[in-house]
């Protein structure tokens, strides 16, 4: 098992959050409320998770990525993911989330 890595930078407006590792049930809990501390702080930045290094992502990882997307636009911060490894994707495609996140 991977374990998940968090990594930010911000340039301008935009603050990207970086995973790395394995976004599973046992940690996407924490995940949740650090993305949603990350997201309070960007205010109206664009928030851009990047994927590339996430080596596997369940359905407790979709399901948050999908709550902090919901979050994001209640408070209207732009938020999208990007680098999305190509499993990735087709589970993305398969479940009818791409369009909604990666956009």
């Amino acid at each position: 098992m991977d374990p998940l890595h968090l990594t930010t930078t911000r340039r301008a407006d935009t603050l990207t959050v970086s995973l790395s590792g394995e976004l599973d049930i046992a940690n996407s809990e924490a995940l949740r409320g650090q993305l949603f501390t990350l997201l309070h702080e960007a205010g109206h930045a664009r928030l851009v998770v990047e994927l590339s290094r996430l080596s596997f992502i369940d359905a407790a990882g979709l399901g948050i990525l999908v709550s902090v997307r919901n979050q994001a636009r209640r408070q209207h911060t732009p938020m999208r993911i990007a680098g999305v490894p190509p499993a990735m994707r087709r589970l993305l495609r398969i479940t009818g989330l791409e369009t909604h996140l990666t956009t």
